[in-house]
């Protein structure tokens, strides 16, 4: 599950089905109360306005990318979580022949240092030398 400040940063974790429990959790450790949510149509993300999050969801299945809510001034999309899954996908199918379940989550927070770490001139590098 791929969640994504805007703006800031990046975070993706392994979990294993996509149940209203477990995504609730995931939401509930992960995103300040109040925030607004963006999801896909997916039902079991209509937990979090209940929640107390602003929620939007982008219809994918009607071919909607993203809108603009007039009445709260919000625009819902999911755009920059699709494009880190896609350049993710992209990376491991360069990279490696195969990764292993058990070390999903290890490739995921490599990925999302990079990711949120993009804005940096010269991120990783500087961050290494630096923890030196």
């Amino acid at each position: 599950m791929g969640l994504a400040q805007r703006g800031g940063r990046m975070k993706a974790v392994v979990i294993p089905d996509v149940r209203k429990d477990t995504l609730r959790g995931v939401v509930l450790d992960n995103v300040e109360p109040g925030s607004t949510v963006s999801t896909d149509e997916l039902y079991s993300y209509n937990l979090l306005t209940g929640d107390g999050y602003s929620h939007g969801a982008v219809k994918h299945g009607r071919k909607e990318y993203s809108w603009y809510d007039y009445q709260r001034r919000e625009n819902f999309h999911v755009n920059t979580v699709e494009g880190f899954w896609k350049l993710f996908k992209a990376s491991v199918r360069s990279t490696h022949v195969q990764i292993s379940g058990k070390h999903m989550q290890r490739y995921l927070d490599e990925f999302t240092f990079r990711a949120s770490n993009r804005h940096r001139v010269n991120g990783m590098f500087d961050l290494l030398v630096g923890a030196l």
